[in-house]
């Protein structure tokens, strides 16, 4: 069973322990930081720099990071917007702006389990649909979003870095 847990800074600062879980499991899927470029050398993931990423998630407006637990061990983590992040954008949708499951764990199906979760919070929310957007040099990420009823929409170039990437879309 995995439970989603809101990540929650405490007195302006993230738990040390619990950043030290989140850098650990940052660490094992240095195969996706390789082709997100998010971090200068994936295979050597600080706790700081986890930390600096983890602030810059949570600075923005309407963001969320939850954390996924099973057995009280940390699986997965994903990072949400309650809305598109451009002010300009008539985009509806809540995002999903990170989806990361420990690699030790692959395939043992918390991915799949934590994307259910996050769909059923917006729902519960009101919230008729989903985005995210897919790194073009990540098929498998892609493949497993279409698995899971993601349909694309266009293609784009993320806001961050300018990463080529295709934008999905799940109504809920």
């Amino acid at each position: 069973m995995v439970i989603l847990q809101p990540l929650t800074p405490v007195d302006g600062a993230l738990p040390g322990p619990v950043l030290t879980e989140i850098a650990a499991l940052y660490a094992t899927n240095h195969a996706f930081f390789e082709l997100s470029g998010d971090f200068p050398d994936p295979g050597r993931i600080t706790v700081e720099q986890v930390a600096a990423a983890l602030a810059d998630e949570l600075a923005q407006d309407g963001a969320e990071v939850l954390l996924a637990r099973s057995a009280g061990r940390l699986v997965g983590l994903a990072a949400t917007l309650a809305h598109h992040p451009d002010p300009e954008s008539d985009d509806p949708d809540p995002w999903i702006g990170l989806l990361l499951i420990d690699a030790t764990a692959h395939r043992e199906g918390h991915g799949r389990t934590m994307a259910g979760l996050i769909e059923d919070r917006f729902r519960a929310a009101g919230r008729t649909g989903a985005r995210l957007a897919v790194l073009d040099n990540n098929p498998k990420g892609l493949a497993f979003w279409q698995a899971r009823g993601y349909t694309a929409l266009r293609r784009a170039a993320d806001r961050e870095r300018g990463r080529a990437c295709t934008v999905l879309r799940k109504a809920l």
